[in-house]
């Protein structure tokens, strides 16, 4: 049986790390199935995107009871993948399961709380940086620290605009993510 994979989505994002994933998943380049996607608010685009596709789809509110929540929600999945979702997780997430996220840097540079799109893009730039990229990295309890799984690289150039780092990086996302997650599975 193909590993089953939960993917915990924002309330804002494209969700293009998701539909990554699910098409990866869909057209057997990861050995993974993805049995849920876990949204915090209904009627997204990212959540509409996952339905027509035909993935489950799971509202789980922010707030009092999130936590029990999320974990009913997760119940027969063997990774959670994090896509757009910025806040941490409870405790109760972390142990019980791995949890892999995707930053659009290489870390450990321009990570930790509040480094997150624009922002990481804008600072690599400020710090006249020669490379960026996005790192593919275990969660912990503590923004952007947990052990990096993968990362994929691309150059910043010196007339670059944070929007073009952007574009780069994120087409890197959607390739990294993919193979972190196979490199998971088969260990």
């Amino acid at each position: 049986m193909p590993a089953q994979i939960a993917i915990l989505i924002g309330p804002k994002g494209r969700g293009s790390n998701m539909r990554a994933i699910a098409e990866a998943c869909a057209s057997g380049t990861v050995d993974a199935q993805v049995r849920t996607v876990i949204s915090p608010v209904d009627g997204t685009p990212a959540v509409e995107w996952a339905r027509s596709y035909g993935l489950k789809v799971q509202i789980v509110p922010k707030g009092e009871g999130e936590a029990a929540g999320l974990m009913a929600a997760l119940e027969g999945a063997d990774v959670l993948c994090l896509a757009g979702f910025l806040r941490l997780l409870p405790a109760e997430v972390l142990q019980g399961m791995l949890v892999l996220n995707i930053h659009p840097a290489l870390l450990p540079k321009f990570g930790g709380k509040g480094m997150y799109g624009m922002h990481v893009h804008e600072a690599v730039i400020a710090a006249s940086e020669r490379e960026s990229g996005c790192s593919v990295h275990r969660v912990t309890e503590v923004y952007d620290e947990g052990e990096i799984v993968l990362q994929m690289k691309c150059p910043v150039f010196p007339d670059d605009t944070p929007e073009r780092l952007a574009a780069r990086v994120l087409d890197l996302e959607h390739r990294a993510y993919p193979e972190a997650i196979g490199r998971i599975i088969h260990g």
